[in-house]
């Protein structure tokens, strides 16, 4: 039986409510949509779509600078927002026409025909290249990225000279550098210091090297006519800061905004190159240049990186010019990071993918670290190389040059740097220093590690070498030749070497004779040293009466023969040994002292000179 409400009379039908019964609901009619209407013809649409796209690809060109190039990750992803603008502008001025999914489906394919061609050949060409790019199934060319020679260490790894030898890490230069900077009151206002120092051989001496660059984008506003005003050498052995200050300022640098940013400047000139990260040098005039090599990829579209020649950047002038081979006074070129990674393909796969994962016959990798050292007129990196089923030893190391990639292996089995490091810090674990990254040095025919030992503050206090094949041996010393002094002679103790190599000069060893015209004292990290002034010279020589007891009985007036280390500059230089006149110089440890020496006293070592030293 039908019913209904009855509300006093109301009836909610009336006004669109529900009711009972089967009485019928008006309804209102339905709107037809009436389709947008395009703009202009199909020749004017199409214009529209691509002065957008074109707008869209200049404002996106020219900030995020993506190379045109088949073998670059970002081309990919710039040809794709390239299609998407085109098709959303494709859409919007034809006027969303078409009815239901199906309709509106329809309608953007016939819109977008190109921009879709073109996104499935680009996926296509992904697809394919990541497939002839993967590893799995070209384990073979991974291998052969880096040219690897066996070599011979005691003959071909020739003892340096001190000046030759880094005695700095990146963290002490950048020290020095800010220290340096903050001296100078007209720059430090105005300009910060790159973080990134660049390691090179310049004028036959190993230093590092880094940019200014603007404070802040206001200080870049004031600044910007003038250009970066000066750039920063760090001495890598005398540990010397200068600020070196150019007639006209850098204007093509990081740092920059707008047509001089660097690598926007790079990409309007090589739009197709594929750069990896420049790096700051200077030619041996003191001119600045960016370092800019050229990246391509060698296997398939996007594996197998490598360098293929550089771009050289004039600083000041943003003068550029691209080199195949580059000139010899160019040193970084190719990463420490890019060779370790072909080293890794090499160690890894030249015996084969499978054998990478099940066997692992003679499969190796670098260690975690590397350092840079100066041969001849380039830098060389070095790192070791250990097994993959070892942590604690090397199996040997690497040299490659960071100019050319030439690269040789040196099988010495023997710690690895982190033991190294561990033995070093040791020797010396009441002062809590904290040893540098060894370099790998040819101490009397034995491969050696070298470190430096810095303090709390950052700055180098000591130096140590320690034995590669038998780590526990280890010396240290306040200074390269007193390190090395005390290194040859444990050497000997342990047989390794004749008593005559531990007692060999090194070849940066100098003699001078003369009169003693001042003598002054200082107590320095609990060491007396005695500083030695000739007559009619300038120059202080230091020496530690710890290691040279006859200093302490010396006096003004008394000839005497003094062996030191050259090439340190400055104007206090490092006495290894002092004689007087008439006899060798001979550098004795206080266990060794003279029987003429002067018996401890207990009495200060400033006392003990007292009437000699002037005030």
């Amino acid at each position: 039986m039908p019913f209904s409400f009855d509300f006093g009379g109301f009836d909610p039908s009336a006004f669109g409510g529900f009711s009972g019964g089967d009485a019928s609901q008006p309804q209102r009619p339905k709107r037809e949509r009436k389709p947008r209407k395009a703009i202009g013809n199909a020749f004017t649409r199409t214009l529209i779509n691509l002065g957008v796209t074109l707008l869209f690809g200049l404002g996106y060109f020219y900030f995020e600078l993506p190379a045109l190039n088949f073998h670059a990750e970002e081309f990919y992803v710039f040809v794709f927002l390239l299609c998407a603008v085109y098709c959303v502008c494709a859409v919007l001025t034809s006027g969303f026409q078409g009815e239901g999914v199906k309709g509106y489906f329809g309608f953007v394919k016939k819109q977008c025909t190109i921009p879709f061609l073109v996104l499935v050949a680009l996926i296509a060409a992904i697809i394919i290249g990541g497939l002839t790019s993967w590893v799995v199934i070209r384990a073979g060319s991974y291998s052969k990225l880096l040219s690897i020679k066996d070599g011979d260490f005691a003959s071909e790894v020739e003892e340096i000279s001190y000046n030759q030898i880094p005695m700095l890490d990146e963290d002490s230069a950048a020290r020095l550098g800010s220290r340096k900077l903050g001296e100078l009151a007209d720059m430090v206002s105005q300009f910060e210091i790159l973080p990134s120092y660049t390691q090179i051989n310049y004028q036959g001496r190993p230093v590092r090297v880094t940019s200014l660059a603007y404070g802040d984008l206001v200080k870049w506003f004031t600044n910007r006519s003038a250009g970066l005003p000066a750039y920063l050498i760090i001495d890598m052995v005398t540990q010397e800061a200068e600020v070196v200050r150019l007639d006209e300022g850098m204007k093509y640098t990081t740092a920059e905004h707008f047509g001089r940013y660097l690598p926007r400047h790079l990409r309007f000139h090589y739009p197709t190159y594929m750069f990896a990260d420049p790096v700051f040098e200077i030619n041996e005039e003191g001119e600045p240049y960016w370092v800019c090599p050229r990246m391509v990829k060698t296997i398939g579209l996007f594996g197998g990186t490598d360098i293929q020649g550089a771009v050289l950047v004039n600083a000041v002038t943003g003068e550029s010019q691209y080199y195949e081979e580059v000139p010899n006074w160019v040193d970084h070129v190719y990463d420490a990071n890019l060779i370790m990674e072909q080293y890794d393909y090499y160690g890894m796969y030249h015996n084969g993918f499978i054998n990478s994962i099940f066997g692992q016959r003679d499969v190796t990798h670098t260690t975690e670290g590397y350092n840079y050292i100066a041969i001849g007129d380039d830098v060389y990196m070095y790192t070791g190389v250990t097994s993959v089923t070892s942590d604690q030893s090397n199996i040997g190391f690497i040299l490659s040059n960071q100019r050319t990639k030439e690269t040789h292996f040196y099988s010495v089995a023997g710690a690895t740097e982190a033991s190294a490091q561990a033995s070093a810090m040791s020797q010396v674990q009441q002062m809590r220093y904290v040893a540098t990254f060894p370099l790998l040095l040819n101490i009397a025919d034995q491969p050696t590690y070298f470190m430096s030992l810095k303090g709390e503050d950052g700055l180098v206090k000591m130096y140590a070498m320690v034995n590669v094949q038998q780590y526990n041996i280890v010396e240290t010393g306040s200074t390269v030749a007193e390190c090395e002094a005390n290194y040859r002679r444990a050497l000997a103790d342990s047989g390794l070497i004749s008593d005559g190599d531990a007692e060999a000069v090194p070849s940066d060893q100098e003699e001078i004779s003369g009169a003693i015209a001042e003598i002054r004292t200082a107590v320095l990290d609990g060491n007396s040293y005695y500083f030695l002034r000739l007559e009619g010279q300038d120059t202080f020589y230091a020496v530690n009466a710890a290691e040279n007891p006859l200093a302490v009985i010396l006096n003004a007036g008394d000839q005497v023969t003094i062996a030191y280390t050259a090439g340190e500059g400055g104007g206090i230089l490092s006495g290894t040994s002092v004689a007087r006149a008439g006899e060798t110089p001979v550098t004795f440890t206080p266990e060794e002292a003279p029987a003429d020496a002067p018996a401890e006293t207990g009495q200060p070592a400033e006392d003990a000179a007292s009437s000699n030293q002037p005030t």
